[in-house]
């Protein structure tokens, strides 16, 4: 009776739609997740373009799921499924793309500072570097704006110069006038 109810749960609904609900959530969570960050980061138009997809993949997959829900319960699971996979996939897609821009500052003594500044022009990021005064010496503050895809890359420039020079790094949503590597237009 029991072994029977289970087999029932779970071939109530073809094996091909629950594939089909897993992987459009997967889509439709996946476009969400761009989407925000798309948005948050100023690029309204793409944004609002997968915001379209994404709510026309939702009405069609959820009014699949919720006009059975009762009968196939099962539906509801493969949703929820989907749902966590697309956050996750989503998460990766947006590490990748690395949308947006960074100020990196390095903190360096005046002699390691001169090979920094060399290197980082030398692989054509523009920077502006400031004369300091640390604790104990002399040191050159180096500010540098690139996009978020090279921060590893002028990292890594940094830290092979000066392994204990002071790094840190943020984002930032604005940047007006000078230099920054183009990288590439996402229909801004």
């Amino acid at each position: 009776m029991i072994y029977s109810a289970v087999i029932d749960f779970f071939t109530a609904v073809p094996f091909w739609e629950l594939v089909f609900i897993f992987f459009a959530k997967i889509i439709e969570v996946t476009i969400g997740t761009m989407r925000v960050i798309l948005i948050t980061k100023g690029f309204r138009r793409p944004g609002t373009i997968l915001a379209f997809f994404e709510i026309m993949l939702w009405v069609f997959v959820a009014s699949s799921v919720l006009s059975t829900i009762t009968e196939m319960p099962i539906k509801g699971i493969v949703y929820s499924a989907g749902f966590v996979a697309g956050i996750y996939i989503g998460s990766l897609l947006e590490s990748h793309l690395a949308v947006g821009k960074m100020e990196i500052r390095a903190i360096a003594s005046l002699p390691s500072s001169v090979l920094i500044i060399s290197a980082l022009r030398e692989a054509g990021y523009g920077l502006t570097s400031v004369d300091a005064h640390g604790k104990d010496d002399v040191r050159v503050l180096i500010i540098i704006f690139a996009n978020r895809k090279n921060k590893d890359k002028v990292i890594k420039i940094i830290k092979s110069a000066d392994d204990k020079a002071l790094v840190v790094a943020q984002e930032i949503s604005l940047i007006q006038n000078g230099y920054v590597i183009p990288w590439r237009r996402i229909g801004k």
